[in-house]
């Protein structure tokens, strides 16, 4: 069966001009056309954003029937973290405290979804939404603390199993821990080089790649890329990364 995934760090959808424009993030992620989002830097309460609850928001605008919301900073008013919206039954959901001494507060929302096919077969599938520190000690802190949480520990080596998010990992020193240690591919890299990641940060001229799927198990990745439209330049400081795959 085939699903489409996407990452996005939509940044409170204030874009580079500081603009806060909803309608441009439900524009793009109605274009790209998921059938599961993983989403980054959402808030809700907050009033930078209308005080809306953007997860709630775009989940009605694009017609998810499913979603979840684990906040991981608290403002002065209001609150935001990570949001996965998905076509697919929610059946468990729980958001993973990442958060390292008295540095910014971060965390992972873990979800199983349950993905039946239209001849009927249901696929389990493991999601596990993150966004990482700004230093490489806390991340390289941060991805112990999550494999050894228990949504991690619990999982069968041979479940499909995604990790997706922003690890704001510009020396791409991550990838040879899931792939070289917790036996994961990943499908954002190049040429199957953990050194030529697609590049979606800064959005308006990517240098970096920032944001990451990787997976395990029955899962075969198709293709990925990132958002090649114009308004994604705009929208946010990140452009969301896609990648295509086959569940067996």
């Amino acid at each position: 069966m085939h699903i489409r995934i996407v990452s996005y760090n939509i940044h409170r959808a204030i874009g580079v001009d500081r603009r806060f424009r909803l309608e441009r993030i439900v524009r793009i992620l109605e274009h790209i056309d998921a059938d599961i989002a993983l989403l980054q830097e959402v808030d809700c309460g907050a009033p930078r954003s209308c005080e809306l609850d953007l997860g709630r928001e775009l989940a009605q605008a694009l017609g998810y029937p499913h979603y979840a919301i684990g906040h991981n900073v608290t403002l002065r008013k209001g609150r935001y973290g990570n949001a996965t919206l998905s076509r697919f039954p929610i059946r468990r959901e729980r958001n993973i405290d990442l958060s390292v001494d008295s540095r910014k507060r971060r965390g992972c929302q873990h979800t199983h979804i349950e993905i039946e096919s239209s001849a009927g077969v249901a696929h389990p599938l493991e999601v596990f939404n993150l966004h990482l520190g700004l230093s490489a000690q806390e991340r390289a802190r941060q991805v112990g603390m999550l494999v050894r949480s228990q949504e991690f520990t619990g999982l069968d080596p041979a479940q499909a199993c995604l990790v997706g998010g922003d690890f704001n990992d510009w020396r791409n020193l991550l990838p040879p821990i899931f792939t070289e240690v917790l036996g994961f591919d990943c499908a954002t890299n190049r040429r199957d080089d953990f050194r030529r990641p697609i590049r979606t940060y800064p959005a308006f001229s990517p240098t970096g790649g920032l944001d990451k799927i990787f997976y395990r198990g029955p899962v075969r990745a198709l293709d990925a890329r990132a958002c090649r439209l114009g308004v994604s330049r705009l929208a946010s400081d990140h452009l969301p990364v896609i990648a295509e795959f086959e569940l067996s």
